[in-house]
């Protein structure tokens, strides 16, 4: 096998363990093969997680735990900090990699990884202000106040789409907060998981941290329903399907742990008369091709105003014929293949879906196949005006699929926008004012991320990441996400000679 150089500086072999506890590997029987949809060649295997070996990793982590939590928490920072600047170091090899195992253009496989560095960032600073609240109490000589302390082990099951960024969203914060974290990465991906947890291991050597801190296990829905029926991991972080997550919030729900479900997304972009046509045709085309249309968060509807609706339509279409289709690691290229072929197939299902219904295509994409896309899963994107209430409208289709809806009124244009299961990401591209503020404001979006004259795809770490209704109401990464790793303790101190009880009640002995 020729080896790529950035798969060489990762230390990437053509064998690879699966789990891992700190830099303890552990190889098995059963092995997953990572194929790139580039061209379709084999880069690697990784060995399958065992019962056994899972059982392991969860102690290591919880033992690690244990130590951990009392480290202080700027000290915790601190090897975040020096993670994140090795990240720096190999962010081309990570970035190629991302690239190389997912398919996404290899801007957005650098950008990937840029949003590791950012996240360790916002970490390091974060560990210096996991503040609590002071209170008054209502009794003399009382003081209240509320701390937050690490909550254990927390584990993390994220998709093929974002292969380390999801991740890091998760254990950076995690590990600021003093917890362990045990990370089950897609199946189709796993070599970036790999990757990760080796340049970990550096820094995590270098400090002397505990051995199980950061684990790895690797397998398929098995493994998944371990971490969910794990009453040993209060806390999960699952990204994928609605319908993974709705197996995955139940089985954690029973054990009353806490989870966190990031799941799909049926974004829209409103766009008015006011909207300006650059800008517009900007966050739309990225939003709908970017990441081949597999990021949660990409553009599925665009909902146009009648008034411009035939213009907005030919510029998107001018910006489509523009686009470069083909293998990711040329920078000149915008769009890269779909993860796999189960994924071509599922869009153009999607897209025969779309005829049967009544749709009209103002562009319909195809498989792309011959010089320049052999073996790979290369699809054209689409352009397919609908109805909003139809099935196949109403459920996301994980690809470059884009949908169009005329729309007369405000009012109409929100209850579009509202009016699908899920609630992750939407926009308005407007020049009014009103119409900024109504969009923001309670009777506006219902969505997670609700934003003005920018697309719905991409997210600053700065913010709270996440969405409702079918989207699973979880958050990550900014704001005050960081709360839903650590348990909440209130704290009543009595310094005075007597015991006063609350509420006026008196009792004598």
């Amino acid at each position: 096998m020729n080896t790529p150089s950035f798969l060489r500086e990762l230390g990437i072999q053509d064998h690879n363990a699966g789990t891992w506890i700190g830099n303890q590997s552990f190889e098995s029987a059963e092995r997953i093969t990572s194929s790139t949809p580039v061209d379709g060649s084999i880069i690697g295997s990784v060995s399958v997680t065992t019962a056994d070996q899972y059982n392991q990793a969860v102690e290591a982590a919880h033992a690690a735990y244990l130590e951990w939590r009392n480290v202080p928490a700027p000290k915790r920072g601190e090897v975040v900090r020096q993670y994140g600047n090795l990240l720096r170091q190999h962010k081309e090899a990570l970035g190629a990699l991302v690239s190389y195992e997912m398919g996404k253009s290899l801007s957005e496989g650098l950008g990937e990884v840029q949003e590791m560095i950012d996240i360790c960032d916002y970490a390091v600073g974060l560990s210096r202000q996991l503040a609590g609240l002071t209170m008054k109490s209502e009794r003399p000589d009382h003081f209240m106040m509320e701390q937050w302390h690490p909550v254990g082990v927390v584990g993390v099951i994220s998709a093929f789409n974002f292969p380390v960024a999801v991740w890091a969203w998760n254990a950076c914060i995690a590990w600021v907060c003093g917890d362990a974290v045990i990370w089950k990465a897609s199946e189709k991906v796993p070599l970036n998981a790999v990757a990760c947890q080796l340049l970990w291991n550096q820094v995590a050597e270098a400090n002397n941290v505990p051995a199980g801190l950061s684990c790895i296990v690797t397998g398929g829905v098995d493994v998944g329903v371990w971490m969910s029926e794990d009453t040993r991991l209060p806390v999960l972080s699952a990204t994928g399907s609605t319908r993974m997550g709705r197996e995955v919030g139940k089985k954690v729900a029973e054990r009353f742990g806490r989870s966190i479900l990031e799941l799909g997304g049926n974004n829209a972009i409103i766009v008015t008369p006011t909207a300006d046509l650059k800008m517009t045709v900007t966050a739309a085309v990225f939003g709908a091709v970017g990441t081949a249309g597999q990021r949660c968060t990409s553009t599925r509807r665009l909902i146009i105003h009648e008034s411009i609706f035939s213009k907005v339509i030919e510029a998107i279409k001018n910006a489509y014929g523009q686009l470069k289709i083909g293998t990711p690691l040329k920078a000149e290229n915008h769009v890269g293949p779909l993860i796999d072929t189960a994924a071509v197939s599922m869009y153009l299902n999607a897209l025969d879906a779309v005829d049967a219904a009544g749709g009209t295509f103002h562009l319909r994409g195809t498989q792309l196949q011959g010089p320049g896309y052999e073996g790979g899963c290369y699809v054209s994107p689409s352009i397919a005006e609908v109805e909003n209430h139809w099935s196949i409208v109403q459920h996301e289709t994980f690809a470059p699929l884009l949908y169009v809806m005329k729309y007369s009124t405000y009012e109409e244009a929100v209850a579009l926008q509202n009016g699908v299961p899920q609630g992750l990401s939407s926009a308005i591209m407007t020049g009014s004012m009103q119409e900024a503020q109504r969009f923001l404001s309670a009777d506006g979006s219902d969505c997670g991320i609700a934003n003005v004259n920018i697309g719905t795809s991409g997210a600053e770490i700065g913010g709270a990441f996440g969405g409702e209704k079918e989207t699973g109401g979880g958050r990550e990464s900014g704001s005050d996400a960081w709360k839903t790793y650590m348990r909440r303790q209130t704290n009543t101190l009595n310094y005075g000679t007597s015991l006063p009880l609350a509420q006026g009640i008196v009792f004598t002995i």
